[in-house]
């Protein structure tokens, strides 16, 4: 009997140790439009990672098997996943662990994406007259009245902020850099972290996770770190959105470091509107043994991240990950077959080697 209340009473803290491990959880876009819908969610033994996964992710591994992994790196190296948080909330429901560097924060509304909106209006007016987003949504340029409006609400708040600073004597406070800078490691140090977690029989994630099907992916400066660790030989494939090295270094990566690459690579940007689109070109070229194919869009350096669901950037990545990680051959025919390519994105360019 005693024996039977040991057992009990471990089991309850053991219970109680999971339960305090996920100190926060938020539903985004209804959970994503998988099958298993998702959550982000903050976790105090990795604090300076957000993870989003399948709510039920007991109930997926029960009928599908241990859950793969995808390993995340933010566009600007920035210490947040906020801009990319519909697409890994969408791949998280499709089955998938995905440890995005940058603490947990409360995710924005619709307003925070619709600013993006903004971003991609004004990148366009000096390569085409017109943004066509992937959803079809036409974005004109900026008039210059609205270019001059926008620049007198700047100075007007400036002023105002003068002002108030003067009526209360307050001295002009040294405005520290943003602590966003992050570093190529922490995309293994997640790993190590999922490592330890799936040998713990106190963690949420206890003999839950396939670490035989790990998945790397960056966009923009966050690419240049995944190419800085995917020499690794955990990582099974790399994907690199709106990314490349070219001839230039970044976050400890350069065009050397394509030498290291060992798996399957995936590039996908916004055509020539992309800052990124001649570097990812050029690493395309360098890559000479390597199973590799490059996509090419017209959505420019930020994608379809702020649509909802993250857009046909989502489905990208997903079906990727099916087919490298899953093994589903159906979902090749994207990113093999032409005539299927062509099919739903016409106006996107496929190319491939070494298959």
């Amino acid at each position: 009997m005693k024996r039977i209340f040991a057992l009990a009473a471990a089991l309850l803290t053991a219970g109680v140790v999971c339960l305090s491990q996920t100190k926060q959880e938020q539903v985004i876009e209804n959970g994503g439009t998988g099958p298993w819908k998702s959550v982000a969610v903050g976790d105090a033994t990795l604090p300076t990672h957000t993870i989003y996964r399948p709510k039920d992710l007991r109930g997926y591994v029960e009928k599908n098997g241990k859950i793969p992994v995808l390993l995340y790196a933010n566009g600007a190296c920035a210490n947040n996943n906020l801009e990319m948080s519909r697409l890994l909330s969408e791949v998280a429901s499709y089955g998938y662990l995905v440890l995005a560097i940058g603490p947990y924060e409360d995710m924005p509304d619709d307003k925070f994406y619709a600013q993006w909106k903004g971003v991609v209006r004004g990148w366009y007016p000096e390569t085409k007259e017109v943004a066509i987003m992937g959803n079809g949504e036409r974005l004109t340029p900026y008039t210059e009245a609205e270019l001059a409006a926008r620049a007198a609400e700047q100075e007007a708040a400036r002023k105002a902020a003068e002002a108030a600073a003067k009526k209360k004597k307050v001295k002009k406070a040294v405005q520290e850099p943003a602590p966003f800078r992050t570093y190529a490691r922490q995309l293994l140090e997640a790993m190590d972290w999922i490592t330890d977690r799936n040998a713990d029989i106190t963690s949420d994630y206890y003999h839950l996770v396939d670490l035989d099907k790990v998945a790397a992916m960056g966009q923009s400066c966050g690419g240049a770190q995944v190419l800085a660790v995917a020499h690794d030989p955990r990582i099974k494939t790399c994907m690199i959105f709106n990314s490349g090295m070219g001839e230039m270094a970044m976050s400890g990566a350069s065009k050397e470091s394509l030498a290291n690459l060992h798996t399957p690579m995936l590039y996908i940007n916004g055509g020539t509107a992309d800052v990124a689109y001649e570097n990812a070109n050029g690493d395309y070229g360098r890559i000479k043994d390597l199973p590799v194919v490059k996509i090419s869009t017209l959505d420019g350096h930020h994608g379809t991240y702020y649509e909802k669901h993250a857009g046909a950037f989502a489905v990208v990545a997903r079906m990727w990950l099916n087919w490298q990680l899953k093994g589903l051959l159906g979902d090749s025919a994207l990113f093999l077959n032409d005539e299927y390519g062509k099919a739903f994105y016409p106006d996107w360019t496929f190319d491939r080697k070494n298959w």
